[in-house]
């Protein structure tokens, strides 16, 4: 049996299906984990969420900033952007199920066996992975409730940049979605910056978060994707960035926990949309 961890997939079906290929993939013996965004940007983000929906059920799906902001869009808190491909799941008959089930993922899952921590974009620096288990439940719990709306018609709102335990109601809420499904950079006084995206070199005043000195995680394996601008290859002990780009026609990665490989499949061919 093998657990392979896959990145990013973003609604670009062909190529996971490729990969799951490439893998020899056996869903009566193998396991799969997802780092999340699983829908928006690609071509295909109806089929790709039913496709993963009907994999087993051992199957490990957390969720990222592009899902929450489906279920979002479904629920009328926010509009779809122009780049936004989710159109096909909000007109679909089967769009308030996928939904449910999607609003029923994890933000976190640890795994004791082996010791790896799959999240979308990581775990705050200031938190241990026990304080990261308890902050995610709490997002779980206000998501998976019978008055979900209510949290996602404050999910977007101003927010506090810097953690505090005090924190309460939606600034502590957003915060902790924050943290999971869009963090890259902190200052160093450790606040989130949520604004600034591409290379670490680009941003020079600020530290990524798997960076941050005394980082309360580095003795713990932490696999996340949503940082397309990382190199899969990170030299940093712990450390397993797998969002390779395959939206943007760069790559799909998996990588396999028990042997620490990475095996990826190339998808500049698959086709892009006219805003790329």
């Amino acid at each position: 049996m093998a657990t392979y961890v896959i990145g990013d997939v973003q609604g670009c079906l062909p190529p996971l299906k490729q990969l799951l290929h490439q893998l020899q993939y056996d869903p009566k013996h193998d396991q799969l984990w997802f780092t999340g965004d699983i829908v928006n940007r690609g071509l295909h983000s109806l089929e790709t969420i039913r496709f993963i929906r009907d994999l087993p059920e051992s199957t490990i799906v957390v969720l990222g900033n592009h899902d929450f902001g489906l279920l979002a869009i479904e629920q009328g808190c926010v509009p779809l952007h122009g780049k936004d491909t989710l159109q096909p799941i909000l007109e679909a008959p089967d769009c308030r199920a996928l939904c449910d089930w999607l609003r029923h993922r994890p933000l976190m899952h640890h795994d004791p066996k082996t010791g790896f921590t799959l999240t979308h974009a990581g775990i705050y620096p200031l938190w241990d992975l026990s304080q990261a288990q308890q902050y995610a439940k709490e997002i779980e719990q206000l998501l998976q409730d019978s008055h979900f709306k209510n949290f996602l018609q404050h999910l977007y709102g101003e927010h506090a940049l810097v953690w505090e335990e005090k924190l309460t109601n939606w600034n502590r809420a957003r915060f902790i979605t924050s943290a999971f499904t869009r963090m890259r950079f902190c200052t160093a006084q450790g606040a989130l910056d949520l604004t600034a995206k591409g290379s670490p070199v680009l941003h020079p005043e600020l530290i990524p978060w798997f960076s941050f000195p005394d980082r309360r995680t580095q003795e713990n394996k932490l696999i996340f994707g949503h940082w397309a601008a990382l190199p899969i290859e990170l030299q940093i002990r712990g450390i397993y960035p797998l969002d390779s780009g395959c939206v943007w026609g760069n790559s799909l990665t998996a990588f396999c926990l028990q042997t620490e490989k990475k095996i990826t499949v190339d998808c500049k061919d698959y086709i892009k949309l006219p805003f790329f």
